[in-house]
Formats: structure tokens, C-alpha cells, sequence
């Protein structure tokens, strides 16, 4: 079921820790995409549907400097090809040596209006990619084209990214703490249970800076915390 114009917006106001904790209530424990983190924290919340690009080691024989002009090159389809709204997430084998892309590929996946790319290898031309209004995410800067290390192999096809598992179609947030998986069958019932999480710890937080002990407000185990909580969301209309 494609991702709602609904779903999307409530995923723009959750973090990715509130919905780390509502897919782990569901036994999902590895969604999160370890040691990548955002180029350009200021882009905001990136949301969309994972559109997938593999890659496996470069094999120096198959992976000569030519195969760019061969317009069915896996890297440069996906750039041409991921649909507006959608994430572009690559599989570089945790391997950062060689960059998965560089600013004129994020440039035009940002101008094709992508929502976003993450990969858990690096990206080249970091900075520049970074003074960008969008999502880029990544696990360091690197400079050799992707060509010295990776292989690019096939799109739309379920990847690992940073150890995460990314069907086609999942949905993808990222934030300033990084990036997470939602499966999409669960998408709009996560994003329902993330918002209602973020209204409570939104209420918690304002208890706490006001001096109240977290025994008994978080996790709300006094029963006066629910009417409290109540009370809160009808002064605040949330």
C-alpha cells in the first residue's frame, strides 16, 4: 500500500527514537541503519519509500571508468529513475572507501524531487552536498569514485544498509540521530502510535523541566499521571 500524504506528515513529527521504541514494542529490533548520520541536519526530517540499489565488490575487469557511458549503468538508472517522494538508499556494504555518489548525482535526485538518499558507504563532494536543502545521509566523507570499490548491480531489490533490512517500498526517516526502516505494511499503524508517543513525552518533558520526579510520570505508573497527561492535551489541542 503506497505511503499516504496522511502518514507522511505525522512521520514528519516523530523522531526516529519515538518510532525505534514503537517497532521494538512489535519485536523489530534491527530497523535502525547503524553509523550513518545526516550531511546537512537542518534539511529536516527526511520521509519517503525506500527505492533500493545494490551493490557487491568491484570487480576491477567489469568496473573500468567506461561503464559510465552506458546509460544502463544501475547507478545512474536510479538516480534517473527514483520516484519523486522517494528515498533512494544504496547498499555499499558498510564500505566507505569508495563514494556511493557525489553532488552532481544528489543534485539531480534533489531536483527530480526525491526525498532523500542514504547510503552506509560515504558520499564525495561532502561539503557541497551538505549546503544542500536535502536529506543526505552517510557514514563518512570519501573522495575515490565508487567505481575503485563498488559494483553497482541491481535496483529495486531487498538490500541490507547498515545492517538493517530495506524491502522496496519500506518506509525510510531519517533525522539527526540517523535513519530507520519501517516495514510497509505497518507504516500508517507505527506513525499513529509514534505521534501519540511524541504527545505524552512532549507533556513528560514539560513535567520534568518544572522540577517533577520521573517515579511515577515516566513510564506513568501514578494513576494521577493519566489525568494529568488528559488534562494536558486538552489545554494544548493535542
Amino acid at each position: 500500500m503506497p505511503l499516504s500524504d496522511a502518514t507522511r506528515a505525522v512521520l514528519k513529527t516523530v523522531s526516529t527514537a519515538t518510532l525505534s521504541t514503537a517497532l521494538f514494542k512489535r519485536g523489530l529490533r534491527s530497523q535502525f541503519i547503524q553509523d550513518v548520520q545526516p550531511l546537512n541536519p537542518a534539511a529536516g526530517t527526511m520521509v519517503g519509500e525506500a527505492y533500493t540499489l545494490r551493490t557487491i565488490p568491484a570487480r576491477e575487469d567489469l568496473n573500468p571508468i567506461t561503464v559510465f557511458q552506458d546509460r544502463g549503468h544501475p547507478q545512474r538508472k536510479a538516480i534517473e529513475e527514483c520516484p519523486p517522494g522517494a528515498v533512494l538508499v544504496i547498499d555499499s556494504r558498510k564500505d566507505p572507501r569508495a563514494a556511493s555518489a557525489g553532488e552532481i548525482l544528489v543534485t539531480r535526485l534533489m531536483v527530480r524531487g526525491a526525498a532523500g538518499i542514504v547510503t552506509d558507504g560515504g558520499f564525495r563532494d561532502a561539503a557541497e552536498i551538505a549546503r544542500l536543502d536535502f536529506p543526505a545521509f552517510h557514514h563518512r566523507p570519501t573522495a575515490p569514485t565508487n567505481l575503485t570499490h563498488h559494483q553497482a548491480i541491481e535496483i529495486g531489490v531487498p538490500i541490507g544498509c547498515g545492517d538493517a533490512p530495506v524491502f522496496p517500498g519500506d518506509v525510510i526517516v531519517g533525522d539527526g540521530d540517523g535513519v530507520i526502516v519501517i516495514p510497509a505494511g505497518i507504516a500508517d499503524a507505527i506513525a499513529a502510535e509514534a505521534a501519540e508517543m511524541t504527545a505524552f513525552e512532549d507533556f513528560v518533558v514539560g513535567e520534568v523541566r518544572r522540577g517533577r520526579s520521573i517515579l511515577g510520570l515516566y513510564p506513568p505508573t501514578d494513576p494521577a499521571t493519566q489525568d494529568d497527561f488528559a488534562a494536558w492535551r486538552r489545554e494544548h489541542g493535542r
